[in-house]
């Protein structure tokens, strides 16, 4: 036990005076948030259309009027169906709308265009057309101004989410973002540390040090020195990141706040934070002191379980390509679980999230989400814990045996059924 301690402890101490780690540690999530804010400025950019003609065919003029976009110009034209067609064809106009005579008593309007325009253009067109719709028909009907901009008038709405203890109130979508991040987080942490693992493994094995320092230490204390030292070593950025998340949620309010003109909320410009929150219907979420404790324990046993496998693959292997046949495997749970990530955010308490969630090699993303966006029965977290746990000790006694044997082979790149015999036989 002395010598693992000592092996973890240089590998600790050794890494976290490295920059990059400082470096990491402290813009870790600020990179990330910049990386999705990016991806998200550029798409939403990217996805915003031109501006678009279209060519309105409304023979009694009585809904062309009505429709109003700034990113779409309808033009009434009185041309045969079949010229309006052609025009669109030779590019002319961007598609043609056909208004029948009964559209206020539900006649069905019609779009034709080459193209489809994308789903945000179509849900704009439709939402437009369906506006227009509504107020002839409301002009038709005689309907008071006032009563109809009264049916029509936001419904404020609010969720409260019940747990064993109370209420969790606020936002929804904000639980969403932090279990979203939070998943992510321990992806890219598995994926990151384990390769450090596997690296540091393949490189002491690649200059020929193991061989001296398996002969004062056990491979089995050098493998796990080395996976507890890093894995301290992400213990101690993972709880650093979860105080910044801790501190981000609570004051998102603020932040948010300070980006929203109250102007255009129909406030005054001396508007307060509280107001300014009220009307945008933004309610800072009350995340629990638990969910950020389950984080960083998830993260650890994701961390102790991969990295085992990964020093297990790194031992077994000489180089980089030689390792990559055998690394997609053991990445696939690691993969399927952030690929099911969305799915598990809008169905929490759904089969697959519970599944995936008590399965060891892929609990600790869906888990941390399920924890963060529900209220998870205890037993269940107790219970996928604990077959992590398990699975854990099972890993370091199979990474073990292979590590015992795979560091000091040479001159032969190992396959399946020879790391099956190294299981076997050692």
């Amino acid at each position: 036990m002395n010598r693992i301690s000592v092996i973890a402890r240089n590998e600790f101490v050794t890494r976290i005076r490295t920059k990059g780690f400082i470096i990491t540690t402290l813009l870790g999530p600020i990179i990330l948030i910049g990386f999705f804010v990016v991806i998200g400025i550029v798409s939403v950019k990217s996805l915003t259309p031109d501006r678009s003609e279209i060519a309105v065919l409304d023979p009694g003029a009585r809904l062309v009027d009505r429709l109003e976009n700034d990113m779409i110009s309808f033009m009434p034209v009185d041309v045969p169906e079949d010229s309006a067609r052609a025009a669109v064809l030779a590019g002319q106009w961007d598609g043609y709308l056909v208004v029948p005579e009964d559209v206020s008593t539900g006649g069905t309007l019609r779009y034709y265009t080459t193209s489809g325009g994308g789903s945000i253009f179509s849900s704009d067109l439709r939402n437009t057309v369906v506006a227009a719709v509504r107020a002839l028909r409301v002009e038709e009907q005689q309907v008071e101004a006032d009563v109809y901009e009264s049916i029509m008038a936001n419904v404020a709405f609010d969720t409260v989410q019940l747990t064993d203890t109370g209420e969790d109130r606020g936002n929804t979508a904000a639980f969403m973002v932090v279990g979203f991040f939070m998943g992510f987080l321990i992806y890219m942490a598995m994926l990151i540390y384990g390769s450090v693992v596997m690296q540091g493994v393949m490189q002491e094995k690649t200059n020929r040090v193991v061989e001296i320092i398996v002969s004062s230490v056990k491979p089995f204390d050098l493998l796990l020195g080395k996976v507890l030292g890093i894995g301290a070593m992400g213990l101690l950025q993972m709880t650093f990141w979860a105080i910044l998340i801790a501190a981000g949620t609570f004051f998102s309010g603020a932040v948010i706040s300070l980006f929203v003109d109250p102007a255009s909320l129909q406030l005054p410009a001396t508007a307060s934070t509280d107001e300014v929150l009220a009307a945008m219907d933004f309610t800072v979420p009350a995340i629990g002191a638990d969910l950020f404790v389950w984080f960083v324990l998830y993260f650890l046993g994701g961390y102790m379980l991969y990295a085992t496998l990964f020093a297990a693959i790194g031992s077994a292997v000489e180089s980089q390509q030689d390792a990559q046949g055998l690394t997609i495997p053991v990445m696939m749970p690691i993969i399927m679980s952030i690929v099911f990530i969305q799915p598990v955010i809008e169905a929490p308490d759904s089969t697959l999230a519970t599944v995936l969630s008590l399965i060891p090699l892929t609990s600790p993303i869906p888990m941390v989400v399920r924890i963060a966006v529900t209220d998870v029965p205890l037993w269940e977290i107790a219970l996928s814990y604990g077959l992590l746990v398990v699975a854990i000790l099972g890993a370091v006694w199979i990474g073990a045996r292979i590590y015992r044997v795979g560091i000091l082979m040479y001159g032969k790149k190992a396959t399946y059924r020879d790391i099956a015999r190294w299981i076997r036989q050692s």
